[in-house]
């Protein structure tokens, strides 16, 4: 069975399942219960990313619990 993805609840950074805090921010508070998720590949770019304060590329969960 697949480890379920983290999600950083400070920045809403999708994490690969074997990291024990977030790649981007640092934030040790991981999640496994998130919703949708959204890949943005040009924030500068992006209505998206300006919405949810997104600077970097990657995957973000659009909600985070």
């Amino acid at each position: 069975m697949a480890k379920k993805r983290l999600v950083c609840r400070e920045c809403h950074r999708v994490n690969e399942p074997d990291h024990d805090q977030c790649e981007a921010c640092g934030s040790t508070s991981l999640s496994e219960d998130w919703a949708g998720y959204v890949i943005i590949n040009h924030p500068e770019q992006s209505e998206i990313a300006r919405e949810m304060e997104v600077t970097e590329p990657g995957k973000y969960a659009l909600k985070v619990r």
